[in-house]
């Protein structure tokens, strides 16, 4: 009788939930301390436009028993569970243009967007 015993399983470092640029923590710094004091921004993803999902940002006053709390950069955000495997891997930043400005995020998830850049899919 012969006894194999298996190699044991590697575990590979998982990728964090979200991350958040230089610009998007310092954004989030400065609402945190004066707007918006005392709450955190939650996200999460929720059905809308023509591609089918669309962030959804809101500041909340305490993390719900859904959220999964995310600290980068000293900044705390709240992610709901139920959207985080939409959210896997992705990168919050916060933009400046001509005529706008906001926070975008940077998902390696998505497989495509609307036109107008309102929603998308995975």
């Amino acid at each position: 009788m012969s006894t194999t015993t298996a190699a044991p399983r590697v575990k590979r470092e998982l990728p964090p939930l979200m991350s958040l640029s230089d610009g998007a923590a310092d954004r989030l710094r400065a609402l945190y301390a004066k707007a918006e004091a005392g709450k955190l921004l939650h996200i999460g993803v929720k059905t809308k436009g023509c591609s089918g999902m669309a962030y959804d940002l809101s500041f909340v006053d305490a993390a719900g028993p859904a959220d999964e709390r995310v600290t980068d950069k000293g900044i705390t955000i709240l992610v709901d569970r139920k959207a985080s495997l939409y959210l896997i891997g992705t990168m919050m930043d916060y933009e400046i243009k001509a005529m706008s400005a906001g926070f975008t995020f940077v998902n390696p998830n998505e497989k495509g967007r609307c036109g107008c850049g309102e929603s998308f899919h995975v």
